[in-house]
């Protein structure tokens, strides 16, 4: 049974900083592409940031590129979202997921939840102003 768990969220003044983590299980996940996603009150889900599990390029939405990064650990199994210099913006549940078909495509990842098989259920970040 494969499970992503994310842990890390809280509260956090503007301008702090969290790291945000993944754990996977049930499955192997080379190959995969580990994406994370937010969604603020009212607003779709939307793509923060994405790497290949096996390696490669990292991928960031425009709103967070300079500020998020995406790492992996392999041997926890766990891939990692540090955030630094938090807005309020950021304020949103972040959900992490597992893609099994775009790390081959020519893009190299997806920004498309629907391309995404497997989701944890969420962690909660709000950033204070």
């Amino acid at each position: 049974q494969v499970q992503l768990v994310e842990s890390g969220g809280g509260l956090v003044q503007a301008g702090g900083s969290l790291r945000l983590s993944c754990a996977a299980s049930g499955r192997t996940f080379s190959g995969y592409v580990m994406g994370w996603f937010r969604q603020a009150p009212g607003k779709e889900r939307e793509f923060v940031s994405a790497r290949g599990w096996s390696g490669g390029r990292l991928y960031y939405a425009d709103s967070v590129k300079g500020r998020f990064t995406i790492s992996r650990d392999n041997a926890k199994s766990t891939v990692y979202l540090q955030m630094n210099s938090l807005k309020p913006e950021d304020t949103a549940v972040y959900y992490c997921a597992a893609d099994g078909l775009s790390y081959y495509s020519s893009r190299g990842y997806s920004e498309r939840e629907s391309d995404y098989d497997y989701w944890g259920q969420g962690t909660q970040v709000t950033v204070s102003s």
